[in-house]
């Protein structure tokens, strides 16, 4: 992190600093979590449902802390910046602090798939940049914050992902993030509790124009009828891109050929080249994830090869689609989180497999009031794609285990995780190819543990 002065950190988020004869002091990193303390840390304590980070303030001191921000006074010598909400400073020391550097500021968002698209343009930039990208799932608003503060003077671009629920939640990140590329991946069915359909979706999703770089660039999904909608924005032409060349996408691909759980081979078409590209991943999306990682390299004016290889130097993230090859199974490991438009992704990914195929389900959750027609839609889905064997764990899950009754598919329905670890061994063959997938809440990474034990 670039120094910052204790007076700019307090004009930047309208604190008032305890003494001014600390104002020309720095600090050389940010941090909300006080075990992370170092050497010229400034110590944001905010309050949590079980633990008020205040109660740490003096003990930060002690650990090598230069300022801390407080909400209430503080009896101490030790430099503190009193400000009326810390949750709100840390947004505005992060808004100012993005203003230090020029640089493209590249925003990723969509409802599904913001992490892999973030990491597959990271991956192709860090050919010919320095690149800083989010880490993990810092992508709401503090996690935004806190990215931004990682940013170092040698970076040469930022790839910031940007995660919402609410009305109004993009509006504020893009003021901080202030991109001047923009990229939507798709607009699905998510957080509908607050959104409330998919046109509530793309109205959210694209609050990320309200503070972009008004002379920057809108990189849009073509593939995704919402967004193959969007028009002229502050008179900048989105750019579309994916998978077919319906006459809408400008960046398409062609000879898409899948290798199971070795990736995928591909040709990228732009406007200004074909080049054949190896993707270590599976899935369609991840075409389109290199196909818009490709339009903003050319932008950036990388050649065909460096993007090339930035593609087949994609690593997956997490529990997304991850591939675990044991010596009795194979498992597809994407139970980070799931919507009905990822729910089908993964389905397709699985067709490409070669032998029986199972898919273990678990509930969609924040889908609203038709969350059961949803499930019960993903189901009928699972039907049609002739999937060997369902096993859907939950209680939304039912909905989705009906609707898959009536077809080739065997139908197994467990209320929680572990019913259905006590009947997996009889379920599941030798040999079977595995696909895990539910909301993050159902925690189904302990559904990926039991499989590793089998054998």
């Amino acid at each position: 992190m670039k120094n910052l002065s204790l007076f700019e950190i307090a004009s930047a988020c309208n604190g008032r600093l305890n003494n001014n004869q600390y104002g020309d002091l720095f600090i050389t990193s940010i941090t909300t979590d006080s075990r992370n303390i170092g050497e010229k840390s400034l110590f944001v304590p905010l309050k949590g449902t079980k633990v008020d980070g205040h109660n740490f303030i003096m003990k930060t001191f002690e650990n090598g802390a230069v300022c801390c921000l407080s909400e209430v006074d503080v009896d101490t010598d030790k430099p503190v910046i009193r400000v009326e909400s810390c949750y709100q400073a840390v947004k505005d020391i992060a808004e100012y602090y993005r203003s230090l550097f020029h640089i493209p500021f590249i925003g990723v968002s969509g409802s599904v798939g913001k992490t892999s698209t973030k990491e597959m343009i990271a991956s192709v930039l860090s050919q010919q940049f320095k690149v800083h990208k989010t880490q993990g799932n810092f992508n709401n608003e503090l996690g935004v914050p806190l990215t931004i503060f990682g940013l170092e003077s040698y970076h040469e671009v930022a790839v910031i992902e940007m995660g919402i629920s609410d009305f109004g939640e993009m509006t504020r990140l893009s003021k901080i993030v202030r991109p001047d590329i923009c990229v939507i991946t798709n607009i699905g069915y998510c957080h509908l509790e607050n959104l409330g359909n998919r046109n509530g979706v793309l109205k959210a999703k694209t609050e990320m124009f309200n503070y972009r770089n008004k002379n920057g660039n809108i990189f849009l999904c073509g593939d995704n009828s919402y967004l193959a909608k969007v028009g002229t924005v502050d008179n900048t032409q989105p750019v579309f891109y994916g998978i077919e060349n319906n006459g809408i996408n400008t960046y398409y691909a062609e000879n898409i050929r899948h290798k199971s759980a070795d990736g995928i081979t591909c040709t990228l078409c732009t406007p200004k080249d074909k080049f054949t590209v190896s993707i270590p991943a599976i899935g369609d999306y991840m075409v389109a994830n290199a196909l818009v990682s490709v339009a903003i390299g050319e932008l950036l004016g990388m050649s065909a090869e460096n993007m090339a290889k930035g593609v087949s130097a994609y690593q997956t993230v997490g529990s997304r689609d991850g591939i675990i090859k044991t010596d009795f199974l194979t498992v597809i490991d994407d139970c980070y989180n799931a919507s009905p438009i990822s729910m089908r992704g993964g389905v397709d990914n699985i067709r490409n497999f070669t032998g029986r195929k199972v898919c273990i389900l678990g509930d969609m959750k924040e889908l609203g009031t038709d969350s059961r027609q949803l499930h019960f839609e993903t189901g009928e889905y699972v039907k049609s794609r002739n999937i060997d064997v369902l096993v859907a764990i939950g209680t939304l899950a039912k909905d989705l285990a009906d609707g898959c009754q009536g077809g080739n598919t065997a139908v197994h329905w467990f209320a929680t995780v572990e019913e259905a670890k006590a009947d997996l061994q009889n379920i599941l063959q030798k040999n079977d190819n595995i696909l895990v997938k539910a909301s993050r809440a159902m925690k189904f990474e302990n559904v990926v543990s039991f499989l590793r034990t089998l054998h």
